[in-house]
């Protein structure tokens, strides 16, 4: 199983999913963690600069997440702090499920965490104030 943490710097949790710069994907083997790698994030415009001002987007224009769907798809599980609806929608949609931390925590303590049982689906977010 591989469990991927979208992180601000490829050490700690990223408070936005589509904002991060680095996931952290854990290689969990026996209900531990066997290895990880970090990847960068150049998949999104977010992480990229762009979009910084915390404006919604116009449901008129096309708002794709499948390059980093695709990106994360030998993943089962990602954990963040916040995520748009339609990032989970279209990561659940991938078979990719997504989870929102409800409390502060290494990304090694978040995913011992989610193994044990205690990481349970937060709510997601309509809109970029969180």
């Amino acid at each position: 199983m591989k469990i991927a943490v979208a992180s601000t710097d490829g050490v700690s949790i990223s408070p936005h999913f589509g904002r991060s710069k680095s996931f952290i994907v854990f290689e969990v083997a026996d209900g531990r963690i066997a290895g990880r790698e970090v990847r960068q994030n150049s998949y999104t415009a977010h992480a990229q600069g762009q979009c910084e001002g915390h404006e919604a987007h116009d449901p008129a224009q096309p708002h794709s997440h499948a390059d980093i769907v695709n990106a994360l798809s030998d993943c089962q599980v990602v954990l963040c702090y916040g995520m748009g609806w339609r990032a989970a929608e279209d990561l659940k949609r991938a078979g990719i499920q997504p989870f929102v931390l409800d409390a502060e925590a290494s990304p090694e303590e978040a995913v011992q965490a989610f193994l044990a049982g205690k990481v349970k689906p937060g709510a997601f977010c309509r809109c970029h104030e969180h």
